[in-house]
């Protein structure tokens, strides 16, 4: 077994929390690293979702950390098999009911410096949704990350 612990970093891009309402994380830095990749985990959806009520995670990129964020497409992402990119840069949507805990994985291949998510919540969520989201930065151009 090879260790991996030295190479990569993981930063939390929205801390672990039961979420009712809209969160946006600050930006954060690719510099210095030459993958990353964005890790979504869920519980168990706290209520049933469907195209009203509904939570959809777009993500967004920039050169600069005070600039004007666009949203990714296609291009600048690898989603899981079968899907892409949604308008404004979502890049999951939860519009169906969803019993058990998940997590996605979507890889950034853009070529921005700084990338931020949204967790964006649509009508009605009177009990919350586990929600966390991580940034895995690997392939570090320095060795080895603290």
């Amino acid at each position: 077994m090879r260790d991996n612990r030295s190479k990569i970093n993981i930063q939390s891009m929205l801390a672990p929390a039961v979420r009712t309402t809209d969160a946006t994380s600050s930006a954060i830095d690719l510099a210095g690293y030459d993958a990353a990749t964005v890790e979504i985990h869920l519980a168990a959806g706290g209520i049933t979702f469907d195209s009203t009520n509904k939570i959809e995670f777009t993500l967004t990129h920039c050169d600069t950390s005070g600039g004007t964020y666009d949203a990714v497409t296609d291009a600048d992402v690898i989603l899981p098999a079968g899907r892409s990119v949604g308008s404004g840069g979502i890049v999951k949507s939860l519009v169906a009911a969803a019993a058990s805990a998940s997590v996605d994985r979507i890889g950034y291949i853009g070529n921005r410096r700084y990338l931020k998510v949204t967790a964006d919540f649509s009508g009605t969520h009177g009990t919350g949704t586990g929600i966390a989201v991580s940034l895995v930065q690997d392939r570090a151009r320095l060795k080895a990350v603290a």
